[in-house]
């Protein structure tokens, strides 16, 4: 817990400190987009064929759009792009600090009076922040994509059809909490990254056990704190299960 207060206290000096963060947040994304886009892109195939077998059973198959888009937009886009961050970004970072431990490169921050929280976390904590946003808005657009090309291949509704039905029932104040909420996953993976990688030990096998430990520790936080904050959006706006 005093990790994490402490790096609350570095993020807001950390943002008016561009240069430290941006190397970081272009790191994340390079990193991250192409595995994202991926992701997306089977995902929505596979919605696709899912929910047109279910909805065509119930001759509802004219809901498709609509359907795969909200659930795409709610809840499967942000999952999928705090998965994909805990397990490329997450490891990436427990690594990259790990090895940085070994070599005595933390060590030479303290000792230089410099805090290796405010040089080196919060930086990349705060890039993680503002990636998974963005990481999410991309990966709804090609889940979305994806699923009408699957569309225009097996099924029947034409491009413009497609696209009014699946704008039929979403709408902004939905799909920005859905997203913003990838704001608290970005915090979770990058502290959690740099936390494994700070605290490795031992001998070069420490900074795969580093990297293996974010990776697991992350992929766990995300999925916790998807329930409580679907629940907390749910509450906010006096919605019931």
């Amino acid at each position: 817990m005093g990790f994490v207060l402490a790096v609350v206290r570095h993020l807001p000096a950390t943002l008016v400190r561009p240069r430290e963060w941006l190397s970081q947040l272009y790191a994340v994304l390079m990193g991250t987009l192409p595995v994202a886009a991926a992701a997306g892109a089977a995902l929505g195939v596979v919605a696709w064929l899912q929910m047109r077998g279910l909805l065509f059973r119930f001759q509802a198959e004219s809901l498709l759009p609509s359907a795969l888009s909200l659930a795409v937009v709610w809840e499967l886009g942000p999952v999928i792009a705090g998965l994909v961050a805990a397990a490329r970004v997450g490891a990436g970072m427990g690594a990259e600090l790990g090895s940085m431990r070994l070599t005595e490169q933390i060590d030479a921050l303290s000792a230089l009076a410099v805090s290796p929280v405010g040089r080196l976390v919060a930086p990349r904590v705060l890039a993680c922040m503002i990636a998974l946003p963005l990481i999410t808005v991309l990966v709804d657009h090609v889940a979305i994509l994806s699923a009408y090309l699957a569309e225009a291949v097996g099924g029947n509704l034409t491009w413009t059809m497609y696209h009014q039905e699946s704008l039929r029932f979403l709408r902004l104040s939905d799909a920005i909490p859905a997203t913003l909420k990838t704001l608290v996953f970005g915090f979770l993976v990058g502290v959690t990254g740099c936390y494994c990688g700070l605290n490795a030990s031992g001998g070069a096998d420490s900074v795969g056990r580093a990297a293996t430990k974010a990776v697991v520790v992350s992929l766990l936080l995300v999925l916790a704190a998807d329930v409580v904050l679907v629940r907390l959006i749910q509450l906010s706006r006096g919605r019931e299960i």
